[in-house]
């Protein structure tokens, strides 16, 4: 970025729907494409509101989701192309520079400085609130709520729903065993990301490192245009996982 940022440029990095006790916590890590003023990244109008900003729609499911589950909800009130908070710092999709085929003019160049300022006004923040969210339950599950274009770098996707999951592969595994409930969409494990591509980062930082239970949920965004799709993939999703959170032992030593 070509000035000099300050912690007061990133306000409500994130936002929480708390829901102490809950049994699921959700987290939306993708919700806002919001760039503050003073935050000139050189967008296009097109590239601030394209896919690369934001998950369209991911929000409005994950909110929708949280209300059948009655679960607690962490997501984000900043565009990802300022801080990726799926990502570590070190990661250079962390503050992209490049964004599918998108430049980014204000992520390119950027000092020390200015990627730790992003780090601690943004991702230290997001990680705060979901560790506190966290504590606010007895072992909760967490699900991460995403949605992904239908063509990326030219290449149509086939996939309606994906099912990711990081070093924990056990609730996804057992998701994909109820597949049949996710009908009619077409349903694919760990697509059209993986673990391999960096997209389980919160799932094994939030989850894993803590024992807990955790899924990815990625959705392609013309699935969820409306408010009304949104609804009806959120009435999909939520019995599709609490069957799959069922069908687990009981204790995450017994069978992964």
């Amino acid at each position: 970025m070509k000035h000099a940022e300050t912690d007061s440029l990133f306000s409500e990095p994130v936002h929480v729907d708390p829901k102490p006790g809950a049994g699921i916590v959700i987290l939306c890590e993708h919700a806002s494409n919001r760039i503050p003023e003073g935050c000139d990244l050189g967008l296009t109008p097109e590239v601030a509101t394209s896919h690369a900003a934001w998950d369209p729609g991911a929000l409005g499911v994950a909110k929708a989701l949280a209300e059948h589950l009655k679960a607690a909800l962490v997501y984000g009130g900043l565009s990802r192309l300022l801080y990726d908070c799926n990502r570590p710092p070190e990661a250079p999709s962390a503050m992209p520079e490049k964004s599918e085929i998108y430049e980014i003019p204000g992520n390119q160049g950027l000092s020390a400085q200015d990627r730790q300022t992003r780090v601690d006004g943004i991702y230290a923040p997001f990680c705060a609130a979901v560790a506190e969210t966290l504590a606010q339950s007895d072992r909760p599950v967490i699900v991460t709520m995403h949605s992904f274009t239908p063509i990326y770098k030219g290449a149509e996707r086939a996939v309606e729903i994906g099912v990711l999951h990081g070093r924990e592969p056990a609730l996804a595994k057992a998701m994909m065993e109820r597949s049949d409930m996710g009908t009619p969409f077409n349903v694919q494990l760990n697509e059209p990301y993986g673990p391999q591509d960096g997209v389980a980062h919160s799932l094994d930082l939030h989850g894993s490192d803590n024992g807990l239970r955790n899924v990815m949920i990625e959705i392609r965004n013309d699935l969820i245009r409306t408010p009304e799709e949104e609804r009806r993939l959120a009435a999909l999703l939520a019995p599709w996982i609490l069957q799959a959170i069922a069908d687990l032992p009981q204790s995450r030593g017994e069978g992964g």
